[in-house]
């Protein structure tokens, strides 16, 4: 007759479940064209593009004799977690959920608290690998503006909790068809009007500031290239972490 394990064990025992589904998370991601695609080559090719070519001076998003990096480098990071932890995230999980993988790991011993903790693992180890990347990418092209590495950290942790329990939410309520189009669509909205790679001005970049993609694009900018906090920005991701967390564990749905 199988025994249980000692009560002290159990802890330790739930953290190698999640340890393992961590890896198993990162090791999908990395073997995924379409998720290497969107989570490493767009976002470090444009990294690239913006920072070889003279497309930001003359749209006038930096000043003359300033060094491009300073925007390409924190679009591009703000990018590559949006890329990870929201568009890649929901997609994968709305396909976990339609093939009834969800819901035959949430009845595992590993459950549904360690499949999150899994995911929001994946993601984190996922984003330190673009980050390194996209550093090594800008102190190769010159880059030598300064870094607040609280400020990057607080804006990653952040920015990682509130797009990724909003690709949750997403992934968890709709199907997931419409999920693949919709995560894709906003990913675009993001990266081209939502703030994200690049600020706007005026009436529109007030707007934008509060949604996640805009707090994230600002609170980067600030911490990359402006080595400081944007108090603003890390309170509303901070909000809609909070408010997309409640909202994924009242909403999703496993099957």
């Amino acid at each position: 007759m199988n025994q249980m394990p000692p009560t002290n064990q159990m802890p330790r025992m739930r953290t190698k479940r999640v340890i393992a589904q961590t890896k198993f998370e990162t090791i999908s991601v990395l073997r995924n064209g379409e998720q290497l695609l969107l989570s490493l080559i767009l976002p470090l090719g444009m990294l690239i593009f913006l920072a070889k070519t003279p497309l930001l001076g003359a749209l006038g998003l930096v000043p003359e004799g300033t060094d491009p990096l300073t925007v390409a480098l924190p679009g591009a990071l703000s990018l590559c977690l949006a890329s990870t932890a929201f568009t890649g995230q929901a997609i994968a999980t709305a396909f976990d959920r339609r093939y009834g993988v969800l819901r035959q790991l949430a009845t595992t011993p590993l459950g549904a608290n360690g499949l999150i903790l899994g995911k929001l693992g994946a993601v984190i180890t996922v984003v330190i690998i673009q980050f390194l990347l996209a550093f090594a990418i800008a102190l190769g092209l010159g880059f030598d503006g300064p870094v607040n590495a609280f400020a990057l950290i607080l804006t990653t942790l952040l920015g990682t909790a509130a797009l990724l329990s909003l690709g949750l939410l997403m992934a968890g309520t709709v199907r997931a068809e419409a999920t693949l189009a919709g995560a894709n669509l906003i990913w675009v909205l993001m990266a081209g009007v939502g703030g994200l790679v690049i600020a706007h001005p005026g009436e529109w970049g007030t707007v934008v500031g509060y949604l996640p993609s805009g707090a994230l694009g600002d609170a980067m900018r600030a911490a990359v290239g402006g080595a400081g906090f944007d108090i603003k920005a890390l309170i509303v991701l901070l909000v809609w972490g909070l408010l997309g967390t409640l909202a994924a564990r009242r909403w999703f749905r496993f099957e």
